[in-house]
């Protein structure tokens, strides 16, 4: 009840500090986002675009545990991953908060249980997720982007999101790797302290979760 109640909490603070305490949205927030769902990156900032594609595939990641997590749960997992994709941890927190713990995998996987679960996935997520963070480093400008971290608030949320989902990711870490064998093993907090990337290996060397009858 206590870890409920902890993440409870932790969406409510999140929240009430995204649309009241942090920075005012700026007047071309809309079009900003506008031009970095379609592609039309000319004079953004690189860290900006980098970042905006990074948390496309933080829910990715997200789904191949969650949704695997969520077999065994009273409460579906695809509502929070399909809300994840357009609110990030606005959306996980719920269901960190409703779940309850499950170390156990019950029945078959089906298509989409199997494609999460391919390690195959994990590879292609760590590929592309190389490309965006070489992007944003070999052109970004650091100056701006702390400069528009302070001024806009899209932006500033968006990087307090990119850090709370990686500081939420072992809350659902542990019962996974005990679902495929690896019970109290120190791997956990490689897996976990390292920020994205330590899910992205975990993805790319879990052993493969058993089915039963």
């Amino acid at each position: 009840m206590v870890r409920k109640i902890a993440f409870g909490l932790l969406w409510l603070g999140f929240t009430i500090y995204a649309f009241v305490l942090a920075p005012p949205d700026r007047p071309d927030t809309f079009e900003l986002i506008k031009n970095l769902s379609t592609g039309q990156w000319q004079g953004i900032n690189p860290i900006v675009v980098a970042l905006f594609n990074i948390m496309g595939i933080w829910p990715v990641i997200y789904s191949a545990v969650m949704f695997i997590d969520g077999r065994g749960q009273k409460i579906s997992a695809w509502p929070f991953t399909t809300a994840s994709f357009a609110v990030g941890a606005f959306a996980i927190l719920p269901y960190l908060a409703l779940r309850e713990p499950n170390q156990q995998f019950v029945g078959k996987k089906n298509i989409l249980l199997k494609l999460l679960d391919s390690r195959v996935t994990g590879v292609a997520l760590s590929i592309g997720a190389a490309i965006i963070i070489a992007y944003g480093f070999r052109g970004g400008d650091w100056g701006n982007f702390a400069q528009q971290w302070q001024t806009s608030r899209f932006i500033h949320v968006m990087s307090l999101d990119f850090c709370l989902l990686s500081g939420l990711f072992p809350a659902l870490l542990g019962d996974d790797m005990a679902r495929r064998g690896w019970n109290n093993s120190p791997l956990f907090w490689l897996f976990a302290l390292i920020p994205l990337l330590g899910p992205l290996i975990y993805l790319c060397v879990r052993p493969q979760l058993a089915e039963t009858e």
